[in-house]
């Protein structure tokens, strides 16, 4: 057993077996990036804070990890980190600027010490920058790129879409990819080095093909107001005889005329997507696609929404049901491809992506206790002496 193992790999599976991961902890993007590279094999040491809270949950993002709850702010803490850093290939940290310098593993610190390790970063703003050094949420993030600003209904108000867009895409798989990128490029240089994952950065990549668009004169910058967003008769929601939704996406022609046949309209009454450029664009938005949409939700609502399901089931006019999470986790599909699991007890995401060969195991639970705690220790330099002197001087918390 290393320490970075729990015992439970046998050796590791995963395409991302034997990779050491410290984790310092922290909430949303940090724990999320850890929980990518541990699904995938990584050993992952999670350094939580003494208040056990932080890791007596059933949070997914806390799964499959090893734990150890030090006291940064002792001396002989950033001892014990600096010395599982001795042995890592990576260091994931979410703090803001300054602070991991000011505790005393900053990345100076850490890559004299291990030269080859890949430290990462994850914060809103990032590490430089006007705002760099001052708090915020993902709302904050998504409203700075621009990208709230197209999330909403016409005329109304820009409307979050959950923390996930800045978070947990634009931030927390930033930083992992990044720090994947960081490791394929440490074959050929033999260094490790510090990536910036800042939030802000991750959401503008995703607006690409809104800029674009809106290169082309096919965009408006407003909320609701594009054939992405909403505008669109084939690209929206809508409600059904019983009070739920259904999604339509037909936005290729050919699947457009199968959404409309199913619903018994005319296909030639519609305009399909291809086709439309600045000069009309406008004109559909304004004209035609409102009136359009008024005879798609009443076709709709003629329906429950099982009965549209039914309707479009194997079709390929891209009309599905608007599901809860406790029916998402129950659909056909998602059950046989087993994109949700149940880890004790609690029913969660699966590792993603999947691969071929190196097949990730199961997640592990979060730790409820520090399981292991000496072992650890021992393993990097530690008798019972001295963890018996970490605890009396309150660096370590079991």
């Amino acid at each position: 057993m290393t320490a970075f193992d729990s015992g439970c790999r046998e050796g590791g599976k995963g395409p991302l077996a034997g990779l050491r991961v410290v984790e310092i902890a922290g909430i949303g993007p940090g724990p999320y990036a850890a929980m990518m590279l541990a699904d995938l094999g990584a050993e992952v040491l999670r350094i939580d804070r003494p208040v056990r809270a932080s890791s007596a949950t059933a949070d997914p993002t806390l799964r499959s990890r090893q734990l150890l709850r030090l006291d940064l702010k002792r001396p002989r803490a950033v001892e014990i980190l600096l010395r599982a850093v001795d042995r890592a290939d990576v260091l994931l940290e979410g703090f803001r600027p300054g602070v991991a310098e000011r505790l005393g593993f900053g990345p100076d610190v850490c890559l004299e010490r291990n030269p080859r390790l890949v430290f990462g970063r994850i914060t809103g703003w990032g590490q430089s920058g006007t705002l760099a050094r001052t708090a915020g949420h993902d709302i904050n993030y998504i409203a700075l790129t621009g990208l709230l600003h197209q999330v909403g209904l016409p005329g109304g108000k820009p409307v979050p879409p959950m923390n996930v867009v800045g978070d947990y895409g634009g931030g927390g798989l930033l930083l992992a990819y990044g720090v994947l990128a960081a490791l394929f490029e440490r074959q050929t240089s033999g260094l490790g080095q510090v990536v910036d994952a800042a939030m802000v950065d991750g959401v503008a990549s995703f607006m690409a093909t809104t800029f674009a668009l809106r290169e082309a004169g096919c965009w408006r910058d407003a909320p609701g107001e594009n054939f992405l967003s909403g505008a669109a008769h084939y690209y929206d929601t809508y409600e059904t005889s019983d009070g739920r939704w259904v999604a339509i996406g037909s936005i290729e022609p050919q699947f457009h005329a199968q959404m409309l046949e199913r619903l018994g309209l005319d296909p030639g009454e519609f305009a399909a997507a291809e086709g439309f450029d600045a000069a009309r664009y406008d004109r559909l938005i304004d004209e035609i696609w409102p009136a359009t949409k008024q005879r798609i939700a009443a076709a709709v609502a003629r329906h429950t929404r099982d009965e549209i399901a039914g309707l479009f089931d194997g079709t390929d006019a891209c009309v599905t049901p608007v599901l809860s999470l406790e029916e998402a986790t129950a659909h056909p599909h998602n059950r046989a491809r087993g994109t949700f699991v149940n880890v004790d007890g609690v029913t969660q995401n699966a590792p993603a992506p999947r691969f071929s060969r190196s097949v990730p195991e199961v997640p592990r639970p979060p730790l409820r206790e520090p399981d292991q705690t000496d072992a650890l220790l021992a393993e990097l330099g530690y008798d019972a002496s001295a963890i018996e002197m970490l605890e009396r001087d309150g660096a370590l918390n079991r």
